[in-house]
């Protein structure tokens, strides 16, 4: 995944018929936007469409030329607009997307936990000491994750800014007065 501007943006685009851009997006073709959720050009631009920032003949809107979501360096080429990949992500998220990454991320800490509630001689770690350390972003797909695969554990964030990482709510253990390895 790229973390600065798209290969294909220049270091200072200068738009044609928008609002200068904010400084420090990462301005992505369709195709490279679409990467992100895993789904292709073409799905992404009709997304966007549905979304009011790009047009049906594939031009980005004045809206989202104007709110700096889009940039149209040749007004006559729509297939070199570039898009804001911070501004789209929560018009695309709106509509169910997820990125790849988080998703893949969430499966792992699902398959985790799920596997260290069922508990092993050889693990000396809890599913609640594990969960300590998820990223707090991670712990409503989480939990959604482990309801699916019928997992009774749960992790539960924290309320306020005491402290930064999930409590634990874990299903009562069969193992409960077991010795546990403490800090």
């Amino acid at each position: 995944m790229a973390t600065g501007t798209s290969s294909s943006a220049t270091s200072s685009p200068s738009p044609v018929g928008s609002a200068q851009p904010r400084s420090g997006p990462e301005w992505l073709s369709l195709t490279e936007l679409g990467r992100i959720y895993g789904i292709s050009a073409v799905h992404t631009g009709k997304l966007l469409c549905q979304a009011g920032l790009r047009l049906q003949g594939g031009r980005p809107s004045t809206s989202a030329l104007e709110a700096g979501l889009a940039l149209c360096q040749h007004p006559d080429h729509h297939h070199q607009a570039l898009w804001s990949r911070q501004d789209c992500a929560p018009h695309l998220e709106r509509q169910g997307l997820e990125p790849l990454q988080q998703r893949n991320l969430v499966g792992l800490w699902a398959d985790l936990l799920s596997a260290l509630q069922q508990g092993s001689p050889a693990i000396s770690v809890s599913a609640e000491e594990m969960a300590s350390d998820m990223p707090r972003e991670l712990v409503r797909p989480v939990n959604r994750a482990l309801r699916d695969r019928g997992c009774s554990f749960q992790v539960k964030p924290l309320r306020g800014a005491a402290g930064s990482r999930p409590a634990c709510l874990p299903a009562p253990a069969a193992d409960a007065g077991a010795p546990r390895r403490c800090g």
